[in-house]
């Protein structure tokens, strides 16, 4: 039987309907592929590790996503076009990874098992070898940020204060987030949220943070 970590059951238990098959799915076939990793969780949120940071899961109001900690270095050119899709659809939040994936708001809309199961299995590989995410992947550049978005938080000195003193990883969500809405009006909308929570010291993802 898997080691399981009773937080992980608690936070799949507490997650939305819809999201609580597709985590059991990923979960199972991360045992399955890594009987020996071990489950926690880290910024709040489901995480699986094994001689090292491994992957992780996360459930959102409409849809999950998932990541490799080693995501950039899953695709070895010798990868099918359905692992390239299933590791473009999942990954999230990693070194060198879209941060824009699919949304994944069903088990319709997972890859295969199979695809799934051999990107797991390359990521163990990866740990078990050693290998590390190379510095330059590592080091994201710094995002500007967007004209609309930088006067709306110029509007109030404090919040602009606010914001240059978080992190670049912190400024990054925020700037990722705004910049990934398709329309005007979800732009709009964004940006008066992303304000109003930097205004309270709050990260883009302070829901899902550790309390």
């Amino acid at each position: 039987m898997p080691e399981v970590d009773s937080r992980v059951d608690a936070y799949i238990d507490n997650a939305a309907e819809f999201a609580q098959p597709i985590l059991r799915h990923f979960r199972a076939l991360v045992h399955q592929a890594c009987p020996d990793v071990v489950e926690t969780i880290k910024w709040g949120m489901p995480s699986f590790e094994y001689k090292g940071p491994y992957c992780s899961m996360v459930a959102f109001k409409k849809h999950c996503s998932f990541g490799f900690w080693k995501a950039a270095l899953l695709d070895d050119g010798n990868s099918s076009s359905s692992d390239r899709g299933a590791l473009k659809s999942m990954n999230w939040g990693a070194p060198g990874s879209d941060p824009l994936p699919a949304k994944i708001s069903s088990l319709k809309d997972l890859p295969s098992k199979t695809s799934m199961l051999r990107l797991l299995k390359k990521a163990k590989r990866l740990n078990d070898e050693g290998i590390k995410v190379p510095h330059e992947i590592l080091a994201k550049p710094k995002r500007a940020i967007p004209p609309d978005f930088n006067k709306a938080l110029t509007a109030k000195a404090a919040t602009k204060k606010r914001f240059a003193e978080m992190t670049e990883a912190q400024q990054r969500d925020y700037i990722e987030w705004i910049i990934g809405a398709k329309r005007p009006e979800t732009r709009a909308q964004r940006i008066a949220t992303a304000v109003a929570w930097v205004s309270e010291g709050k990260t883009r993802n302070w829901k899902y943070q550790k309390r």
